[in-house]
C-alpha cells in the first residue's frame, strides 16, 4: 500500500497510526475490561477461572493474560446452545453458528453494539485491501448461519460500498453477473473462486476482462500458490482475510493491498498469542497454534481462544500492528501417515507446482493393511493431453517423496470430473 494511501486510512481510524505502546495501552484497557465482563457474566469463564487461581483484578501487564486458562471448541459445544453467552438472551441481537459437521455446532451471539463494531472492522478490512466507498462488492461467500456472507455484507455497506449480495453457489450465475453488474471486488472463498474461473472457461470468457481489480479471500487456508494461479487467471490483486466465527467472523486480520505480507492484526480489538503444542506461549517469529482473545465483544467475550489454526507472529510493517503469516494448516487437519505430518496445505502447493495439473483434488486416508496408505485424485488442466497424465503423476508423486516424505498413489483425472465446492472446500477422507 501507497504512503498516501495509508495516511488516507490513518485519517479516517487513527489508531492505525499509533505507537506499539498506544496500542498496548490500549489493550491493557480493554483487557481488564473484558475479563471483568467475562467473569461476572459468564459461568463457563468463572468456574475455569476460579479452578486456575486467577482473577481479573490480577491482570497487571499483557504478560499476565498467559496465566488465565484457555477456551477451546469443546467450551462452546458444551454450553450449546446459549450457555456461553455473557449477556440477557433478549440484548443478543443476531445469533451464527458452525456447521455444526464434526459435532454440536458452536453458536455464537452478538449484540448491537457487536454488530456495529464487526461491520466497522470488515470495513477496515476492505479499506486496507483498497477498497473504497463507492466501489461495488460482488459477495459469494454463504450467507445464513456462516458468518462469512452477512459479515462481509455489513461491512461492506460500512465502507460506502455497493453491495451484490449473490451468496454461493449457482456459478453460472455468477459469472452472468459479474459480467454484467461490473463489480470492482470480490469477496469469496479461494476454492470458490477456481470453481468461479472454472466457468468463465466453460463459457470462453476470458476472467482478464472483467471489472474485477481486488479479491478478497479467506475462509480456508490458501498457499501463494493459489494466490498466484487466480490473481493471473484474473488479473486482480488477491488480498488474504482472517477471520473465525468463535472469535468474530470475518475482519480479525487483513493483508494490505499489493504487499503479499500477511494480514495484519487488528490488535485494538483482539489480542493474539502463538503457543506450542503444550500451550507455552511462543516468541514472535516461532510457529504454533494461534490463539485469540477478543478485546470488544459484549454478547461473547473470547478469552484465550484455541484457534486450531498454524501460523506465526510478525511485526507490523504497514502499521505497528502485528501481521501474521498466511495459515499453514491446522492442527485438526494434519494428518498423520506413517510418522509424518502431512497438511492438505502442501499438497496443494505442490499441486501447482506441476504445470499439468489443476488445484482441485481430493485426498483418501485408509488402513487396509496395519500401514496407512493415502490416495489423491487431482484434476488435469484442460490443455493436457490424456497420453501426460501418467507422466503428471509421477511427478507429483516424486514431489511428495522428496518434499514431504510420503509415498502416495496418485490418479490423474480428466478436467472438471471432481466435484466444486461453493464453500470451503473439503478435501479429505480419512476412513482408517
Amino acid at each position: 500500500m501507497s504512503s498516501g494511501g495509508i495516511q488516507d486510512l490513518i485519517a479516517l481510524e487513527p489508531i492505525l497510526g499509533a505507537s506499539r505502546d498506544e496500542i498496548e495501552a490500549l489493550q491493557l484497557e480493554r483487557l481488564r475490561s473484558t475479563l471483568r465482563h467475562a467473569y461476572a457474566n459468564n459461568a463457563g469463564y468463572t468456574r475455569k477461572f476460579d479452578a486456575a487461581g486467577v482473577h481479573p483484578d490480577q491482570l497487571r501487564s499483557l504478560a499476565d493474560l498467559a496465566r488465565f486458562p484457555f477456551t477451546t471448541k469443546a467450551d462452546l459445544r458444551e454450553a450449546y446452545p446459549f450457555g456461553f453467552f455473557s449477556v440477557p438472551k433478549e440484548q443478543v441481537a443476531r445469533i451464527h453458528a458452525s456447521s455444526g459437521t464434526t459435532g454440536k455446532p458452536t453458536v455464537v451471539g452478538y449484540t448491537r453494539n457487536d454488530i456495529a463494531t464487526w461491520g466497522n472492522l470488515v470495513a477496515r478490512s476492505i479499506r486496507a485491501a483498497g477498497g473504497r466507498r463507492g466501489m461495488t462488492v460482488h459477495i459469494a461467500y454463504g450467507y445464513g448461519l456462516f458468518t462469512g456472507g452477512l459479515g462481509a455484507h455489513y461491512g461492506a455497506e460500512a465502507a460506502g460500498c455497493t453491495v451484490i449480495p449473490m451468496s454461493g453457489g449457482q456459478t453460472e450465475k455468477q459469472v452472468q453477473l459479474i459480467r454484467d453488474f461490473a463489480p470492482d471486488i470480490i469477496m469469496v472463498t479461494p476454492s470458490y473462486m477456481l470453481a468461479i474461473l472454472d466457468e468463465f472457461r466453460r463459457q470462453g470468457v476470458d476472467p482478464r476482462s472483467t471489472s474485477l481489480r481486488i479479491g478478497i479471500f479467506g475462509a480456508e487456508p490458501w498457499g501463494d500458490g493459489m494466490r498466484a494461479e487466480i490473481e493471473s487467471a484474473f488479473d486482480i490483486d488477491a488480498c488474504d482475510i482472517y477471520g473465525l466465527s468463535e472469535v468474530m467472523g470475518p475482519g480479525v486480520a487483513q493483508e494490505f493491498s499489493g504487499t503479499k505480507q500477511g494480514p495484519t492484526i487488528w490488535e485494538d480489538h483482539f489480542i493474539a498469542e502463538v503457543v506450542d503444542p503444550n500451550g507455552r506461549p511462543t516468541p514472535d517469529g516461532e510457529p504454533g497454534e494461534l490463539v485469540f482473545t477478543s478485546l470488544t465483544k459484549e454478547a461473547m467475550p473470547i478469552i484465550r481462544y484455541r484457534t486450531r489454526d498454524l501460523t506465526q507472529l510478525l511485526p507490523g510493517t504497514v502499521t505497528k500492528m502485528r501481521r501474521m503469516a498466511k495459515i499453514s494448516g491446522r492442527t485438526d487437519d494434519m494428518l498423520i501417515i506413517r510418522g509424518v505430518n502431512v497438511f492438505p496445505s502442501q499438497v496443494e502447493e505442490l499441486i501447482l507446482r506441476c504445470e499439468g495439473l489443476a488445484p482441485h483434488f481430493a485426498i483418501e486416508v485408509a488402513r487396509p493393511n496395519r500401514l496407512d496408505e493415502i490416495s489423491i485424485v487431482v484434476e488435469a488442466r484442460p490443455e493436457i493431453a490424456d497420453d501426460a497424465y501418467q507422466a503428471q503423476g509421477k511427478l507429483l508423486a516424486a514431489m511428495l517423496k522428496d518434499n514431504v516424505g510420503i509415498s502416495a498413489h496418485i490418479r490423474v483425472a480428466a478436467s472438471g470430473s471432481l466435484p466444486r465446492s461453493a464453500g470451503k472446500a473439503n478435501r479429505v477422507k480419512d476412513s482408517r
